[in-house]
């Protein structure tokens, strides 16, 4: 059977492009704990239905890790770790205005580490703040 292939435009490539600068830009200042919540979301959600979309895995993911989905599935998929199935269905996001987002499965390496994928997310590091003349005083006597 022979494959039709599509000739990219520019306009294509320069949206591709901006499209991964933002991804990247959310991965960068995702913290650990949100990437392994997502992860663990995207294995359990894809173990439990065999595909997913973004759709799915919002309605499993606190607000606050909606932003970070993209990339995250993003990373996934250039991983290895999931493969989009061909299917497309309209995203139920108000901010993606209804466009289409692709219906993914694990592959044979994310069915690996979902076999052994840890049950929790590692635990948050509690921060302490310390007021910055309490710096001073050590060099009080």
């Amino acid at each position: 059977m022979a494959t039709q292939h599509h000739a990219v435009s520019v306009a294509e490539r320069l949206a591709a492009l901006d499209r991964d600068a933002t991804l990247a830009d959310i991965a960068a200042r995702a913290t650990e704990w949100d990437r392994h919540l997502v992860l663990q979301a995207v294995v359990a959600v894809a173990r439990e239905h065999g595909e997913f979309s973004a759709n799915l895995m919002r309605e499993h993911l606190p607000e606050l890790a909606h932003g970070f989905l993209g990339a995250a599935i993003s990373a996934l998929h250039n991983t290895g770790v999931i493969e989009p199935t061909g299917v497309w269905v309209p995203s139920t996001s108000r901010a993606t205005k209804g466009h289409r987002i692709a219906v993914w499965r694990l592959t044979a390496r994310g069915w690996r580490l979902a076999r052994r994928a840890p049950e929790a997310p590692p635990k948050r590091v509690r921060r302490v703040r310390t007021r910055p003349d309490s710096q001073l005083d050590l060099f009080a006597a």
